[in-house]
């Protein structure tokens, strides 16, 4: 309610007339959260957007490629659609999906922008429409190592995964890899000991590995399992809303042996920058 966005553009955004939210943001109850998850922010006027032809959906975009190589989109499943939950509401369990018009707009960026490097976070609640939906705009999705364990010859596994696509060991809303390793089921650290050919002493090196020689086009690693730090690096936990996003890499704690490390794992792995 205090961004930027909602204060030069709030006729793009559903508020009563007062200001106040009519819908707003979050996930319906599962594995995270018992009561789903209340983000609070904001919903689009969908039809203020179709109406300016998504000029601000364009504007953003185009403004972010000027920062950064690669955009991902979050929650991509909420541009099929969206849970959407009362303003007034103090869980999220009371919100419903309701059908949003992101083929339009990602088409509207395309006629504008061309193909533009988009990422696709395609995680949990897949459906075939929103497969669809990434895959006519050929937007690489992603693919978590921390989840590829769980049984044999998962889908996820590294040497299985789509070539156009981006694999992570976590993300920000993972565990660290050490953390998650903590309280794997010792079957998952069977599994990952068994593929990897690893002792299980050092989870986080083995993740890595694992995901640089995968079929992935990209792999990213969070700088938590490249330092190889444990729970309390945890960057965020799903459903909590205190408490998070205070990690931070301070001056010291990135050594030469670690660059050097990650360098000539990039090498090996063929994964090194090709010079311009």
């Amino acid at each position: 309610m205090d961004s930027a966005d909602v204060g030069e553009s709030p006729e793009l955004f559903r508020l009563g007339a007062d200001g106040s939210p009519e819908l707003v943001s979050g996930t319906p109850p599962d594995s995270f959260s018992k009561t789903g998850q209340l983000w609070g922010h904001p919903q689009y006027r969908w039809s203020a957007h179709q109406k300016t032809g998504f000029e601000w959906w364009i504007s953003r975009i185009e403004r972010q490629l000027e920062l950064f190589d690669i955009l991902r989109i979050d929650h991509f499943i909420g541009l099929h659609r969206s849970w959407m939950i009362p303003g007034s509401s103090r869980t999220a369990g009371g919100g419903r999906w309701r059908r949003v018009p992101g083929r339009e707009m990602l088409q509207a960026v395309r006629d504008r922008l061309g193909d533009t490097p988009l990422v696709a976070e395609d995680l949990g609640g897949m459906t075939p429409a929103v497969e669809a939906l990434r895959d006519d705009f050929a937007l690489p999705g992603m693919s978590l190592l921390q989840n590829a364990f769980d049984e044999d010859d998962a889908p996820g596994l590294p040497h299985k995964l789509a070539r156009d696509s981006v694999v992570y060991t976590g993300t920000h809303d993972n565990d660290t890899t050490r953390g998650w390793w903590r309280g794997l089921s010792n079957a998952s650290k069977s599994r990952v000991m068994t593929y990897a050919g690893s002792d299980g002493t050092e989870p986080h090196e083995t993740l890595i590995r694992l995901a640089l020689a995968s079929t992935a086009n990209t792999a990213i690693i969070p700088m938590q399992d490249l330092l190889g730090l444990g729970r309390k690096a945890r960057m965020n936990v799903p459903g909590i809303a205190s408490g998070n996003w205070r990690w931070r890499l301070e001056t010291g704690m990135l050594r030469s042996h670690d660059s050097a490390r990650l360098r000539r794992m990039t090498e090996v792995t063929g994964r090194f920058p090709c010079n311009p």
